[in-house]
C-alpha cells in the first residue's frame, strides 16, 4: 500500500487576502465617516499591506474595516502582523501590515514533537518552512490533522500537498 502525505505550513490564500483588500477598499472609499480622509488599503510589496489615513484614528478604523473582511473571507487574523501607527509626510498616520507566510522554528519543533506523542504511525520530518507528514493509514494522518487543529497556535496553520 503506497504512503498518503500532507504538508502542514503556515500561511493564507492570498488571492482571499486580495479579495478582503478589495472589499475594505470599496467600502472605505463609500462610507460617510471616511469622506475626504483621503484613506488608502493597498498591497505595498508581496506581503505587506499598507493602510494609511488623515489621522491615527482613521487609520485605526479602516484597519478594523480590513479585519472585518478578512474575517468573512475566513483569512485568519493571526496571519497579520501589525505594526504601530507611525507618522508619516502631511501630517498622515500609516499602519503597516504584514502577511505570517513562514512557520516558525519552535512551532514546528513543537508541532513535530505533538505529532511523535500521538504515537500513531507517521513520520513527520521537519523541512523547514513546512512539516510534511506522511503514512500508510489515512485515518492516522486525519488524527493528526485533527490534533493539531484543535491546539490554539500562534500561526495561521493550513494543510496542504495531499498526496
Amino acid at each position: 500500500m503506497a504512503e498518503s502525505s500532507f504538508d502542514i505550513e503556515a500561511g493564507v490564500d492570498r488571492q482571499e487576502v486580495d479579495n478582503a483588500i478589495n472589499q475594505a477598499a470599496r467600502e472605505v472609499g463609500t462610507r460617510f465617516d471616511f469622506r475626504d480622509t483621503d484613506t488608502v488599503i493597498a498591497w505595498s510589496g508581496d506581503e505587506a499591506i499598507q493602510v494609511e489615513s488623515v489621522s491615527e484614528e482613521r487609520a485605526r478604523a479602516a484597519l478594523e474595516v480590513l479585519r472585518d473582511k478578512c474575517v468573512k473571507r475566513k483569512v485568519s487574523l493571526k496571519a497579520l502582523d501589525i505594526a504601530e501607527p507611525r507618522d508619516v509626510s502631511g501630517g498622515r498616520s500609516r499602519i503597516d501590515v504584514q502577511l505570517v507566510t513562514t512557520l516558525p522554528a519552535d512551532l514546528a519543533k513543537q508541532l513535530v514533537k505533538d505529532i511523535k506523542a500521538t504515537k500513531l504511525k507517521v513520520t513527520p520530518p521537519n523541512m523547514g518552512d513546512r512539516i510534511r507528514v506522511a503514512g500508510k493509514k489515512r485515518d492516522d494522518l486525519q488524527e493528526i490533522q485533527k490534533m493539531v487543529t484543535s491546539k490554539d497556535h500562534e500561526a495561521p496553520l493550513r494543510f496542504t500537498n495531499y498526496k
